[in-house]
């Protein structure tokens, strides 16, 4: 039949990012606790289109990833060589976006329950092989403004850390999820029971935090880890008493 696709293209315009996206598709992860934990990814494979060549073959996107076992920085890393060689592209991108769940106690009475975050992998492979590692961690902050001017109480919330990494060496998500719940307020829960809602509720109160002390003591604490090549910070506060939301952000090198 007719390999329409790899006609040849004249209007002489290569294109970048050219695939599929929004792919549902089960997975494996390695789990910290457990060895590995299957969850459901929403996968985009593309690859960089020459400005020659008219189309690609949308059907070998799902081709690759169907031979892919289990998703580790040299599993993807493996199955964008295959994407490059299958699609005779010089450039292959993958993102990957799944909940990652973590079996967390409540902080007094103890009783564990699923905790989700949700993370994503996203790669390029051209000549080098570039990985970044997100999590998305939610906690609660406490505004210290809030609480200094107040007779009693302070206004509290939901906050989301966004924590992007790169590193050469493994980095366990539960670890980055430790660094976000350290540099907040308090950390949230599935579960709570009154004695565990009272420790919540009185530990943010002593530990109060503007979404700029959040992305600084994250910042602190990644900087610390000599493994992590580089990071970004982006904590995004759901405030109760405004009608916008307040963030903050910072990455490396911008100390320097």
């Amino acid at each position: 039949m007719k390999d329409v696709q790899s006609e040849r293209d004249y209007r002489n315009i290569p294109l970048k990012h050219v695939g599929i996206n929004n792919l549902k598709w089960p997975v494996i992860v390695k789990d910290k606790k457990n060895g590995t934990q299957n969850t459901i990814a929403t996968v985009s494979l593309s690859v960089d289109l020459p400005h020659f060549q008219r189309g690609t073959h949308m059907s070998r996107f799902v081709e690759v990833i169907k031979e892919l076992k289990s998703v580790s920085p040299k599993d993807i890393e493996g199955m964008l060589n295959d994407l490059k060689e299958k699609l005779d592209a010089q450039v292959a991108h993958c993102r990957m976006e799944f909940d990652y769940f973590i079996y967390k106690p409540s902080p007094v009475t103890k009783i564990e329950s699923p905790y989700d975050v949700q993370c994503a992998f996203e790669a390029t492979k051209n000549h080098e092989f570039d990985f970044i590692l997100e999590v998305k961690v939610p906690v609660t902050t406490l505004c210290p403004c809030s609480k200094e001017i107040s007779e009693f109480g302070a206004h509290n919330q939901r906050a989301t850390v966004d924590i992007k990494i790169k590193s050469d060496k493994m980095i366990w998500i539960e670890d980055i999820v430790k660094v976000a719940e350290e540099s907040a307020s308090t950390p949230v829960f599935s579960l709570l029971k009154r004695k565990d809602e009272k420790w919540v509720t009185e530990m943010a109160y002593l530990n109060p935090r503007f979404v700029e002390d959040v992305a600084r003591e994250v910042a602190v604490r990644l900087e610390a880890n000599k493994d992590i090549k580089w990071y970004s910070v982006c904590v995004e506060s759901i405030e109760s008493i405004h009608n916008h939301n307040a963030f903050a952000y910072t990455e490396k090198g911008m100390m320097e």
